[in-house]
């Protein structure tokens, strides 16, 4: 239903005047109108009320938020330093799946249980994890699923075996799925271990830990970058070092990387995927012409794109997904639902990790005033990006049948109409949990490894896996097509 306008819920007196009567009849007494009711009365206390908040109030307010939820008094008055990382565990939060399961049912249970990693063993009896399934699986899945990897010599028999399982149409395995690419390290510490140990870890650029019995492999929890992170945030005043943090802002503190990897929004959703995977990044900014940000794409999101009618989106731009991403979130929580993910060099510590933690985003992008652009023109609808092709020793390879039915594409959303659209900036950097962990790690005194080295790693181990050729045709063609791609 369309909202109505300021107009329609203006009061709008009758246009017919009452009847004026010239004389007073001694058997009716004469009845005051609203309006004469309200002649010579004082104004209302309101028109001359003061604002509750004055704007250094309300700056200070912005800059220093309140926490999200009440600290725990379990650790009140103890060093974070010495508490154990199986405190902050929870077995209830585990979903496992088998080796032997279908990469179909392993989808659903991550999608509909909502967690954000399932934990692989052999066996339904094992209590034992030896690999991860998470949405940076399903990305890479979903891109050989549609064809959009191809593999190197290496990995070439392995691929053309999964590609003849897909053509008979037989469910392929956790297994193999898995052999398409390792993303993520598979870390583990004793439940006895300090936050110490995971925060150094952490600060290095790994994302999750798995948290084990103390002398076994018996999985009893997982502990992330964000329960982390929003562990030290609610409970922040019993940890004097990290909560004397909170006031600065994020360039006082000199933190973030001004190196940032984004896709203009009128490149098609496939180029986005792929590029997320070459790179091994879990979200990537969207931006106009002018370096605005209009919008986030994260792995998580790809759960959007697991029913064949949704087989059009990837073809379609970046923009209109984050039009369908918007409306989504607004059926599913129902209200209206807009980008909150960037602040400015300014923002405060405890601005951005309250932002983080409301979001539960990995990171913020870093934004500066806005190109004008942004609110008064929308995107040009550019060509497609010409992708190069494998080399012709590759053509002879079975494709995998893509379970998508190819349909014609949905109008594209231009810029300008996004909700929200002018509340983003100018893309100048990027903040990340990684970051922050890695500050609270160096303030406590610590030695964490450089974040930018196992980005670095993280790259190179997806820039070698079987799908190198196509990725990088695809990430060369995102740079001759559109500057906007790759801002350092």
């Amino acid at each position: 239903m369309q909202a109505p306008s300021s107009e329609d819920l203006r009061f709008h007196p009758s246009r017919s005047s009452p009847a004026r009567l010239n004389h007073t009849s001694p058997l009716s007494s004469h009845r005051q109108s609203f309006t004469e009711s309200l002649r010579g009365h004082p104004p209302s206390p309101r028109a001359t009320r003061q604002p509750s908040f004055s704007q250094a109030q309300l700056q200070e307010l912005l800059n220093n938020p309140p926490t999200a939820g009440t600290a725990d008094p379990t650790f009140s008055g103890r060093d974070w330093q010495t508490i154990g990382v199986g405190e902050l565990c929870d077995p209830a939060d585990l979903r496992w799946v088998e080796f032997d399961s279908g990469v179909e049912d392993a989808t659903n249970l991550l999608i509909n249980s909502r967690a954000h990693v399932l934990l692989v063993r052999h066996h339904k009896d094992e209590r034992a994890a030896h690999a991860t399934y998470d949405y940076r699986d399903l990305t890479q899945y979903l891109l050989f699923a549609t064809g959009q990897l191809h593999p190197d010599e290496e990995h070439f028999p392995i691929f053309t075996s999964l590609a003849k399982k897909a053509q008979a149409g037989h469910p392929i395995p956790l297994r193999d799925a898995k052999s398409l690419g390792n993303k993520e390290p598979f870390m583990t510490l004793p439940a006895t271990a300090n936050l110490t140990h995971a925060i150094e870890v952490f600060g290095g650029g790994v994302h999750r830990i798995i948290i084990v019995e103390e002398g076994t492999d018996n999985v009893v929890g997982i502990l992330s970058q964000l329960r982390l992170v929003k562990f030290l945030w609610e409970n922040g005043r019993n940890f004097p070092i990290i909560d004397s943090l909170y006031s600065s802002s994020i360039r006082e503190l000199g933190i973030g990387s001004q190196q940032t990897i984004s896709i203009n929004g009128d490149k098609a959703l496939k180029e986005a995927l792929k590029l997320m995977n070459n790179e091994g990044l879990t979200s990537l900014p969207v931006v106009d012409n002018q370096f605005n940000v209009i919008g986030n794409i994260s792995n998580v999101d790809v759960k959007l794109l697991t029913k064949s009618s949704s087989a059009p989106l990837l073809d379609n731009t970046c923009i209109h997904f984050i039009s369908v991403i918007l409306s989504t979130r607004g059926m599913n929580d129902g209200k209206d639902s807009f980008p909150v993910f960037h602040i400015n060099p300014h923002s405060t510590l405890a601005h951005t990790v309250a932002k983080l933690v409301a979001t539960r985003a990995h990171r913020m992008w870093v934004t500066e005033s806005p190109s004008p652009s942004l609110a008064s023109t929308s995107m040009p609808q550019l060509s497609q990006p010409s992708v190069s092709h494998p080399p012709s020793h590759l053509s002879s390879l079975p494709q995998s049948s893509p379970p998508f039915i190819p349909l014609s594409n949905s109008p594209s959303v231009s810029a300008s109409a996004m909700p929200g659209a002018n509340m983003g900036g100018r893309l100048a950097g990027v903040v990340s949990l990684t970051d922050i962990l890695n500050l609270f790690a160096r303030a406590s005194g610590l030695h964490p490894t450089d974040p930018d080295e196992r980005r670095r790693q993280r790259r190179r181990s997806s820039s070698s896996s079987m799908m190198r050729g196509s990725l990088d045709s695809a990430r060369s063609s995102s740079l001759d097509v559109s500057t906007a791609s790759i801002k350092r």
